[in-house]
């Protein structure tokens, strides 16, 4: 799978340093995502968690409200089915949560365990998109030590 192009707001604030021309990109129209109704509890809670700490990092945008809003579906779902996991193993013990027995006697993977995994990729998978978590920021590239002064500043023609 082919790495995410880097945002050209990005490449200027790296100082460019492949040196290729920095295409123009378009720029969202200024405001706030509006909350979707279609949203369950858990997902609207995580909506109002985090909205407004993307905004102010200026990586969320009125138009990204549905990327914003699959985010949100995907905790929801990962959140209810680790509920439901938890559930099982208080009234079943830890291996009704990992096995279920079928009509036929057989033992498979607790399907909320799939559902779980799935929606928590999901949301790692979206969140990633606005540079949630350690390691989505990390991907962005900015070096904070960009823009300090050299440690090489004066060697060249500097001070006798």
């Amino acid at each position: 799978m082919a790495r995410p192009k880097k945002p050209a707001a990005l490449k200027i604030i790296e100082g460019n340093p492949g040196k290729k021309r920095i295409p123009t990109e378009p720029i969202p129209p200024e405001g706030m995502p509006t909350l979707q109704d279609f949203l369950d509890d858990y997902a609207k809670t995580e909506w109002n968690r985090i909205v407004d700490g993307l905004y102010a990092m200026k990586v969320l945008a009125e138009i990204d409200q549905q990327v914003l809003a699959a985010y949100c579906t995907a905790y929801s779902r990962w959140r209810h089915a680790e509920e439901e996991l938890q559930a099982l193993v208080i009234n079943g013990g830890t291996i009704a949560g990992l096995v279920h027995k079928t009509i036929s006697g057989n033992y498979i993977q607790q399907p909320l365990i799939g559902i779980a995994n799935k929606a928590a990729a999901d949301m790692v998978r979206y969140a990633s998109e606005f540079g949630i978590g350690a390691a989505a920021r990390a991907k962005l590239g900015v070096d904070p030590a960009k823009g300090k002064e050299s440690k090489f500043k004066g060697l060249i023609g500097g001070k006798k």
